[in-house]
C-alpha cells in the first residue's frame, strides 16, 4: 500500500483550474508498479507537428528513460508524439534490464497510439535499483489510449507523484495578436531536489507554435532561472526530466514573443516553488536574495551555499535567526566575499553590516520574522552588481522520517 502522507503545511489550497491546451490529451491508470490503490502511470498524446524540448539530469548515473529521451530530442516535428510516465520505480541502476524496459514500453506505446517510436518519450520515478515491471504498464496501454481526454491533466499530475503530498500544476492564458494561447504544466518533486534538475518530473504544454530549436533554447534559458535555482536537500537524482511541448494547435507563432516568454517563465517558477513547498518534512519556504556579488554566477554560488547548509536549514526549522550560520555559508562557498562589506537581513530586519552585528539589531524582531511560513534572507556582498535569487526550505525531522524507511 502507498503510505499515507500528511499534506505539506506550505501546500496551496488545491489543484489549480488549468486552461485546456489544444493538441494534447491525457489519461491515467493504476498499473500497480509499486503502489496499490492509486494511479501510477500517465499517458499524454500530442498532435502531429508538436515541437518537443527537454532538459535532463546531468547525473553520471542517469536512468535508461533519461538516456532514451535525450537521444530522441530534435529532428522532424511533423509526426505526433507521446509521453508515458510511471511512478513507484525509477528504472535506474538496473543494467541492461533498464534499456529493455524502455524499448518494450516505447514499442508498445507506438503500436497502440500510432505514434512513431522515435517520438515516444518515457520517464520513471521512484525506487532506484529494482527492475521495472514493464509488463504491468504495457497491460494498461489500451485502457489509457481509450481514455485520452483533453481535460485529464490533473489526474496525470497525481499519477506521477511519489513522496509528494500534493499534485502540482500551473497555467496561463494570454493573448497574442488577438488570439488566445494557453500554457499548462504539471510537476512532481519533494526530495532529492537540487540544481541540474533534482528528482523532478516536469511536463509543460502550450498550444502556441515554437520551432523546436528555439523552444529548446527558451527552455534551457528559463530553467536556469527557475528549476535550477531551487534546492531541498542538495541531492541530484538519476531521473530528472523537464519537457516542454508546443503543439501549435492555436495557429499562433510565439517564437519571439516576449509576453509568451514571460508567461512561460512564470509557470515554470510557480511549479519550481511548489516543489520546494512540498519539500520532504518542510515547514518553511525560504527565499534567499544575493546582491552586490562579483558576478551573477558568484551570487548564485553564495545563494546555494546558504540554501544547502544543514546548519542554516535547521536553524530556520528552529525559528532561530542565527546569522552566524549565514556568514559561515558565505565564507565556505568559494565565491568572492569580503567579511567587512557584508550586510545581512532577515525579512526587513537589518541583522549585520560591515562585518559586525548592526547596532540597531534587535533579536526579537528577527525572531518574529522567523516564526512565519514564508521567509526571506538577503545578503549584500558589497563587491559589485552581481545578483541571484534561490529558494529552499527548512530541514526538519520529517525529512528523516520520510527517507529512513522510503523503500519499506
Amino acid at each position: 500500500m502507498a503510505k499515507i502522507t500528511v499534506r505539506s503545511p506550505l501546500a496551496p489550497a488545491g489543484f489549480p483550474d488549468l486552461p485546456l491546451v489544444r493538441g494534447v490529451r491525457f489519461a491515467s491508470a493504476a498499473a500497480g508498479v509499486r503502489y496499490s490503490g492509486r494511479t501510477d502511470v500517465m499517458l499524454a498524446v500530442l498532435d502531429a507537428g508538436t515541437s518537443v524540448a527537454g532538459v535532463f539530469t546531468r547525473s553520471a548515473t542517469r536512468s535508461a528513460p533519461v538516456l532514451d529521451c535525450q537521444s530522441k530530442l530534435g529532428g522532424v516535428c511533423s509526426d505526433s508524439a507521446a509521453i508515458l510516465v510511471n511512478s513507484g520505480n525509477s528504472n535506474a541502476f538496473t543494467g541492461h534490464f533498464g534499456q529493455t524496459s524502455v524499448q518494450e514500453i516505447t514499442n508498445a506505446v507506438a503500436r497502440i497510439t500510432n505514434v512513431p517510436v522515435g517520438r515516444v518519450f518515457t520517464a520513471s520515478t521512484g525506487v532506484i535499483g529494482e527492475p521495472l515491471p514493464h509488463d504491468k504498464i504495457i497491460r494498461k496501454l489500451t485502457e489509457l489510449n481509450d481514455a485520452l481526454d483533453l481535460g485529464g491533466i490533473e489526474d496525470a499530475a497525481r499519477a506521477i507523484m511519489t513522496t509528494d503530498t500534493f499534485a502540482k500544476g500551473s497555467g496561463a492564458t494570454l493573448d497574442i495578436d488577438g488570439q488566445p494561447v494557453t500554457i499548462a504544466g504539471i510537476a512532481k518533486g519533494s526530495g532529492m531536489i537540487a540544481p541540474d534538475m533534482a528528482t523532478m518530473l516536469v511536463y509543460i504544454f502550450t498550444d502556441a507554435h515554437v520551432a523546436q530549436d528555439r523552444l529548446q533554447l527558451l527552455l534551457s534559458e528559463l530553467t536556469d532561472k527557475t528549476f535550477n535555482c531551487i534546492t531541498v536537500d542538495s541531492d541530484t537524482s538519476t531521473s530528472d526530466s523537464l519537457m516542454l511541448c508546443a503543439t501549435g494547435a492555436s495557429g499562433v507563432d510565439a517564437t519571439d514573443h516576449s509576453e509568451f516568454r514571460q508567461a512561460l517563465g512564470n509557470v515554470m517558477l510557480d511549479l519550481a516553488h511548489q516543489v520546494v513547498r512540498d519539500g520532504e518534512g518542510a515547514s518553511k519556504f525560504v527565499e534567499i536574495r544575493i546582491t552586490g556579488a562579483a558576478s551573477d554566477a558568484d551570487a548564485k554560488i553564495h545563494g546555494m551555499a546558504i540554501a544547502n547548509s544543514p546548519l542554516v536549514k535547521t536553524a530556520i526549522a528552529g525559528e532561530d535567526p542565527n546569522w552566524g550560520r549565514v556568514v559561515m555559508a558565505i565564507g565556505k562557498s568559494g565565491a568572492a566575499a569580503d567579511r567587512d562589506r557584508l550586510s545581512i537581513r532577515f525579512g526587513d530586519v537589518l541583522v549585520a553590516e560591515n562585518g559586525w552585528v548592526s547596532p540597531d539589531y534587535r533579536e526579537e524582531a528577527a525572531a518574529a520574522h522567523m516564526k512565519g511560513q514564508d521567509l526571506s534572507i538577503s545578503v549584500d556582498l558589497g563587491l559589485s552588481d552581481g545578483q541571484a535569487t534561490v529558494w529552499t526550505c527548512d530541514l526538519t525531522h520529517g525529512y528523516i522520517d520520510i527517507n529512513a524507511d522510503y523503500r519499506s
